[in-house]
């Protein structure tokens, strides 16, 4: 695969990209220098540029295309919604089918006493109303003061304002004098980077404990949640050690303040369950989610909420807050027909039964490669520590060589995510044991390069 332009069309979209697109999280100036790679095509879990390269998508575009590319039943749902009905608002006391029905659908697939939805248009904006909707919460219950949420550092939550601020991502606390006031941060259960020379379960326990003490030092009178992805997802991959959320389950037991699990990314089947809560045994009482909820064939999110928040919520008037879109019926159809071909298909299924146990045991084998520290995953999600030295875990000190191995990836048709020097895959659902295959053999093979170009 050859990473340069080559033909006279790909040239022409790069010189319109670079006069008139400002793309998310791009450096404009190392682009622009660079020339954008254009995607033209999709089927399965491959993509196809505009030089006509095959990719092995392993990344699921953004964590999100679960049922794989090409599903014209998606299409047909979102055509068969157009002609009915494109568009109405779920404001002003009004109602449609496709979001009365996807609602009822998210309920019956979501952990036991969540029954209700609030729809929005991405994850970032269901972030947004989970501080919203929580704030709201404890103003109604009398307890106004309660407005501080406990996140995670290198946790994600979006990239809005609130977003941002619920995440721990330092670099994107620096752009726009961020968090906002009322947001406090803990440690990570990141045990193979700060875990030191505890173990798994020790560390695990340590970093669990961190929450009880911010919640004492905050004041539990101040405290309004915990806000947590079962896994993170694009802070590398970070997979709790066992330890971690029984401890969490039981700080959270003995204190007043709610339980945000984010599922943006665990959601709808990635990790061999409906949701990455059901999986671990936590009950939340807010899921904010997204991506999987129509494998991001059109824009969708939503916040599941536990039935005693929405009583409370039935008593406090109106909610002042939504979205244009919320709810769309073109998404709601397509969310509908994607949840159907999850459940006909046993699709979760055959990941917790079949595709991510043999994953998991095919990644693994990539753990006694030279540049490789550690090699972890859950469900059909992997990470890859890459590292100078494997026994005492020393990293490289230049700068960029997840990006050199992602560079790679790219020029031998393998989409494979670099954080940091941490290197990550979240393929479709849908993927087969033979593409599975196909998926480690072309990570192996950019291992070997990356190391050939900086070992």
């Amino acid at each position: 695969m050859n990473s340069q332009a080559t033909n006279a069309q790909t040239q022409e979209w790069q010189a319109l990209s670079r006069a008139h697109h400002l793309p998310p999280f791009t450096d404009y100036k190392l682009l622009n220098e660079k020339g954008a790679r254009i995607i033209t095509r999709a089927s399965g879990v491959y993509l196809w540029d505009s030089e006509g390269n095959k990719i092995l998508d392993g990344m699921a575009g953004l964590w999100c295309v679960n049922v794989g590319y090409g599903r014209e039943e998606l299409v047909e749902a979102a055509t068969r919604q157009m002609r009915e009905l494109p568009y109405y608002n779920l404001f002003f006391q009004t109602a449609h089918p496709p979001a009365i029905a996807l609602a009822k659908a998210i309920a019956e697939v979501a952990p036991e006493g969540m029954n209700h939805v609030f729809f929005t248009g991405s994850g970032s904006e269901s972030n947004d109303t989970v501080l919203r909707m929580v704030r709201h919460y404890w103003a109604i219950k009398g307890q106004p003061q309660k407005k501080v949420i406990i996140g995670r550092w290198n946790g994600y939550h979006g990239s809005t304002v609130a977003g941002v601020s619920l995440g721990g991502m330092k670099a994107l606390h620096n752009q726009g004098d961020l968090p906002i006031p009322g947001i406090e941060h803990i440690d990570q259960p990141y045990w193979y980077g700060e875990g030191g020379d505890l173990s798994p379960d020790e560390f695990g326990i340590k970093v669990a404990e961190q929450l009880e003490r911010k919640i004492l030092e905050v004041g539990e009178d101040k405290v309004a949640a915990f806000i947590a992805e079962p896994i993170q997802g694009a802070g590398g991959v970070i997979i709790p050690p066992e330890t971690y959320w029984p401890k969490i389950r039981e700080i959270l037991s003995r204190y007043d303040i709610l339980f945000i699990a984010d599922e943006v990314i665990c959601g709808f089947g990635r990790t061999g369950e409906w949701f990455g809560s059901q999986y671990y045994g936590n009950a939340p009482d807010l899921m904010p989610i997204a991506k999987g909820l129509t494998s991001g064939y059109i824009p969708m999110g939503g916040v599941v909420v536990r039935d005693e928040i929405v009583e409370t919520l039935n008593e406090g008037g109106e909610f002042y807050h939504g979205f244009t879109y919320s709810g769309h019926p073109v998404a709601a159809a397509v969310a509908l027909e994607n949840i159907r071909i999850l459940k006909e298909e046993k699709i979760v299924e055959r990941v917790k039964n079949e595709t991510a146990p043999y994953l998991q045991q095919r990644w693994q084998e990539l753990a006694d490669h030279p540049l490789v520290g550690e090699a972890r995953g859950l469900g059909l999600v992997g990470a890859l520590e890459l590292v100078r030295n494997k026994k005492t875990r020393e990293r490289f000190t230049e700068q960029g060589v997840g990006m050199v191995c992602r560079e790679h990836c790219f020029r031998n048709g393998l989409i494979m995510r670099a954080v940091g020097d941490t290197m990550i895959i979240s393929p479709p659902l849908v993927i087969s044991k033979t593409e599975i295959d196909e998926l480690i053999v072309k990570a192996r093979k950019c291992l070997d390069l990356t190391a050939a170009a900086v070992l």
